[in-house]
């Protein structure tokens, strides 16, 4: 790990719905950070932006596109600094897996409809 950088504890069910729990590291990329996770042969590396926070979420969002739920980050390092399980927390709603298009027709077809609603 880089010194005085972030680091966090990254837990939730991978694409083929098993438990995990990695930690998120963060690299300097010129004026901005990059987030690293390390999961199993897979690599996952943000593009550079200027918050260690906002390569963070945009690692969340690219882990759920790939199928990735139920995910939650604790802080375990905060400018290089050990916090131990200090930090609470924080919950990443998982995106929204409604039907849609051709599906939701088909889907919408074989559900029952109220009648005087």
């Amino acid at each position: 790990m880089t010194t005085g950088l972030d680091k966090h504890q990254l837990a939730g069910l991978d694409e083929r719905e098993r438990g995990f729990s990695r930690p998120v590291e963060f690299e300097r990329a010129g004026e901005g950070f990059r987030a690293v996770l390390r999961y199993e042969a897979v690599r996952v590396t943000t593009d550079p932006h200027p918050t260690q926070d906002g390569a963070l979420h945009v690692l969340i969002r690219t882990l759920q596109t790939r199928g990735y739920r139920q995910l939650k980050t604790q802080m375990s390092f905060r400018n290089g600094a050990y916090l131990g399980s200090q930090e609470l927390w924080v919950e990443y709603p998982d995106p929204d897996t409604a039907p849609h298009g051709l599906w939701a027709k088909l889907v919408g077809w074989f559900t029952p409809r109220r009648q005087g609603a």
